[in-house]
């Protein structure tokens, strides 16, 4: 069995017009609202004892650019100096990359640019260092979309992309199974192994993860992190316990 040699939950902080929500498989119209103060969750999040954030412009997934901006520099100026936050969705461009970075994001999420042009992630990776940036592979059926999950979009086998990102540098992949987002039903555990196998990068999973059990199945597969939305949100999970119970 491949066991990750560290692993880092990361509790996800998902804005749309500033406040924290929850979309069911990306779908913007089944949407729930949880909080209206980002910056009060992500300060209860580290008060908790969370090393990494993640927080997902969604407004700027969809329309190609940030949107969101000036929440998420209220997340990063409340928490940032006891924190490492990424930021994720919109970052499309070099200038809108090295502003997240800029305002003190520990790492960018890049997808769709990535996906579309592996020499984007290539350019970021040589200015910046691998460890600050990462690529979303958000798949569906066994492809990695962009495009913030549009029905009908383009995509590329999942394996192919992530092989072809780490021949340009990229070492962090964040991996969502679209059909286990929101879903709290557990991860696409066949999706992780078979990418774990690969040996390409270091692998954090996404979607479906609601128990400690989760947390550890895919921590015993080889991934080295995990990303937890919902079930924080809905207090099916605690987070103080979780990371007690995996830094054990």
């Amino acid at each position: 069995m491949n066991l990750a040699t560290s692993f880092e939950m990361l509790p996800a902080i998902d804005l749309r017009a500033g406040r924290v929500v929850r979309l069911r498989q990306g779908d913007f119209a089944r949407e729930t609202v949880y909080n209206d103060d980002p910056v009060a969750l992500a300060i209860r999040f580290a008060d908790a004892g969370a090393r990494w954030l993640h927080v997902v412009d969604l407004d700027g997934a969809r329309a190609g650019n940030p949107v969101n901006g000036v929440v998420i520099q209220g997340i990063v100026g409340a928490v940032g100096e006891r924190v490492q936050v990424e930021v994720a969705g919109g970052l499309r461009t070099r200038d809108a990359v090295a502003a997240v970075l800029g305002d003190g994001a520990a790492r960018a999420v890049i997808g769709t640019a990535a996906l579309r042009d592996p020499g984007f992630a290539a350019g970021l990776v040589g200015g910046y260092g691998a460890n600050r940036v990462a690529v979303a592979l958000d798949v569906r059926d066994g492809l990695a979309l962009g495009e913030g999950w549009r029905q009908g979009g383009p995509g590329v086998p999942v394996a192919d992309a992530m092989a072809g990102l780490a021949d340009v540098g990229v070492t962090t992949f964040e991996v969502t199974s679209i059909a286990k987002d929101g879903g709290l039903d557990g991860p696409d555990v066949a999706l992780y192994q078979d990418l774990v196998a690969i040996d390409r990068g270091d692998i954090i999973a996404s979607g479906g993860i609601a128990t400690l059990d989760h947390l550890l199945a895919v921590r015993d597969l080889g991934c080295t992190g995990a990303i937890v939305g919902r079930a924080l949100l809905d207090g099916s999970l605690d987070l103080v316990d979780a990371i007690a119970r995996l830094t054990r």
